[in-house]
C-alpha cells in the first residue's frame, strides 16, 4: 500500500555530517536502497524534514524504510496510509454513511 514518510531530521547529527561532506553520500544511499515513488525534502517543525512517498507491501516492511533515517541521521519518521481518489471511491463511504448516520 502507498504510504507517505514523513522524517525530521535533528540538527545533530546532520549539521557534522554536512560540514564533513558525508551528509549528501548517506541521503543518496539511503535513497537507492529505499527507492522512494516520490521524494521531497522542506522544513518541519523549524528543522531539515524530508517527505517520501513509498510502497509498503506489509507491515515488516516499516523498519527496511526507517532504520536508515534512524541510524543514520537520528531521525524521527512518521507513516501515514494514502488513498488515491479510486481508493477512495471503492471504500464505500455511502454504505458506512448510512450504516453510521
Amino acid at each position: 500500500m502507498k504510504m507517505l514518510m514523513s522524517v525530521e531530521f535533528p540538527l545533530e547529527p546532520f549539521n557534522s555530517l554536512v560540514r564533513s561532506g558525508k551528509a549528501g553520500e548517506i541521503m543518496s544511499h539511503i535513497l537507492e536502497t529505499i527507492k522512494p515513488e516520490a521524494a521531497y525534502f522542506t522544513e518541519q517543525d523549524g528543522k531539515r524534514g524530508g517527505v517520501f512517498v513509498i510502497d509498503v507491501k506489509n507491515s515488516a516492511d516499516v523498519p527496511f524504510f526507517a532504520e536508515p533515517f534512524f541510524l543514520k541521521f537520528e531521525a524521527s519518521c512518521k507513516f501515514r496510509i494514502l488513498m488515491n481518489p479510486a481508493d477512495l471511491q471503492s471504500a464505500g463511504l455511502d454504505k458506512l454513511g448510512k450504516q453510521w448516520a
